[in-house]
């Protein structure tokens, strides 16, 4: 049904509805669902012209950091995408999950990006060079001796003229080709006969990935400026085959891809910054834990974000169910004891930020085997102690960071709760928010949401940020903490 209402639309509509999908990292039908529960909620107002439109929609996906509007033939504003005017050229290794590469081409052509395609004779068989044209809405190149091309040397035109040359899937083969300087396919020559720069996105079984000749390889590349993105842990193809290989997701490569191309000043260069993210999980038993209802959203969003402002960001990630953020060191641990420990030894820093909902207390012991229930018994005493405070550490450590960044989760007492934290875990200034069911933020609260209000509580006083996305929260925080440290000598 969605899908005939967007056919139907206008298509200035459909330009900014397509662009305000691209943003959000979702479909245009999902983008239309979320505007029509926003209108029942009384959220969009009363929109009936397109530039009303556009400001209640972007209030609702919280974002003010957008390229600015262009004028569409008509004399409207129609919202520039945020790769719009760049040129990618993809090549597509032969693996199986080449058939992510298909959403990847329609996630960049959403964001104004022009793409061609390079197919490696391997790759042909797990795509159609027809569904791949159809998407790209050019011809795919597949022969380095094809007559038409190679009059003009058409292989050095491929990788002059993009911006950026993406691999997806990165094979063994491709990267082993790139390390030793083999050039025996079109897509090889390609790779040695640019001068733009390269992202990888790597994708194989986890014995090929943690093989010592790929290990190698992939350290010749980055010495020689190579980027990467991924991989990830997960399932594969095979059955009964699991652990570090998967190719990154077509967003994931999207947000390398924009960081990669991204020409603004990076007010961040040369600063390293710590984020701890999501929940910690203290184990009860081998099959019950303690923990938080972070989904860590907030957490990657506000790495990702120093990321692009330039700096080099370690994060210390919970458990949690979504991607590590673009360019971004991620240490993956479980309890609070093991973030504690990762974020000491990343120490020194210039700024720290601990977004992380820490669990405060565990079980003294856990036991080694599951806890059963016993008729007649009722349930077993658990002995609780509690566990570091990861943040007062860090703000008293003996090489604390210049700049010490808290976040209160709170239900009630807001300020007055995180004015107390402010004095006690010696922060700079704390991101106060209320998590209450009551908050209005959504209808499952800020746990777990995409959106967010926040208090900025430090010694000066309070300052209160509008509701807004999450995204956006993490973007104005990262401003923030640019310009706090331009005052600060680490």
């Amino acid at each position: 049904m969605a899908s005939i209402t967007i056919r139907n639309l206008d298509d200035e509509v459909k330009d900014l509805l397509r662009q305000l999908a691209a943003e959000n990292g979702c479909s245009m039908e999902e983008q239309a669902r979320a505007m029509i529960r926003a209108a029942v909620e009384g959220r969009a107002g009363r929109a009936d012209r397109i530039d009303q439109i556009e400001e209640a929609l972007r209030a609702l996906a919280g974002s003010k950091e957008q390229a600015a509007p262009v004028v569409a033939a008509a004399g409207r504003p129609v919202v520039r995408g945020s790769l719009s005017g760049k040129r990618i050229l993809l090549i597509i290794g032969g693996g199986i999950a080449a058939y992510k590469t298909l959403d990847l081409i329609r996630r960049l052509r959403e964001r104004g990006a022009s793409v061609r395609v390079v197919m490696t004779a391997a790759a042909q068989e797990f795509v159609t060079t027809l569904s791949v044209g159809a998407l790209s809405a050019d011809r795919v190149f597949t022969d380095l001796f094809d007559r038409h091309d190679e009059h003009d040397v058409g292989h050095i035109r491929l990788s002059r003229e993009a911006d950026l040359l993406v691999v997806a899937p990165a094979t063994a083969d491709l990267m082993a080709k790139l390390a030793n300087g083999h050039a025996n396919d079109l897509a090889s020559t390609v790779l040695l006969a640019t001068d733009k720069p390269v992202l990888l996105a790597p994708a194989m079984n986890p014995k090929m990935w943690g093989h010592p000749a790929t290990r190698r390889n992939r350290a010749t590349l980055q010495k020689d400026g190579i980027a990467f993105v991924g991989p990830a842990r997960g399932e594969m193809a095979e059955s009964n085959e699991a652990g570090e290989g998967r190719m990154a997701e077509p967003l994931e490569i999207v947000a390398a891809i924009e960081a990669l191309l991204d020409g603004r000043p990076k007010p961040l260069a040369g600063r390293r910054i710590i984020v701890t993210s999501g929940p910690t999980h203290e184990p009860i038993d081998p099959v019950r834990y303690i923990a938080n209802r972070s989904s860590g959203k907030q957490g990657h969003a506000i790495a990702a974000a120093l990321a692009r402002l330039g700096a080099d960001v370690r994060l210390v990630s919970g458990p949690v169910t979504i991607a590590d953020p673009a360019g971004v060191l991620t240490t993956h641990v479980e309890t609070a004891a093991e973030m504690k420990n990762a974020v000491e030894s990343m120490l020194p820093a210039d700024a720290a930020v601990f977004v992380a909902a820490v669990a405060d207390w565990r079980t003294a012991n856990a036991a080694g085997e599951k806890i059963k229930k016993v008729p007649g018994k009722g349930p077993p005493s658990l002995q609780m102690v509690e566990n570091p405070d990861i943040l007062a550490g860090i703000g008293h450590h003996a090489r604390r960071p210049g700049l010490v960044v808290g976040f209160a989760a709170e239900t009630q007492d807001l300020i007055a709760n995180a004015e107390a934290k402010l004095k006690k875990k010696g922060a700079d200034f704390i991101v106060a928010n209320d998590v209450s069911q009551e908050s209005g933020i959504g209808t499952s609260g800020v746990m777990g949401g995409d959106r967010n209000k926040v208090r900025i509580v430090s010694k000066a006083g309070v300052e209160e940020w509008p509701e807004m996305g999450k995204d956006e929260v993490a973007a104005r925080l990262a401003t923030l903490i640019a310009e706090r440290l331009k005052t600060i000598v680490v």
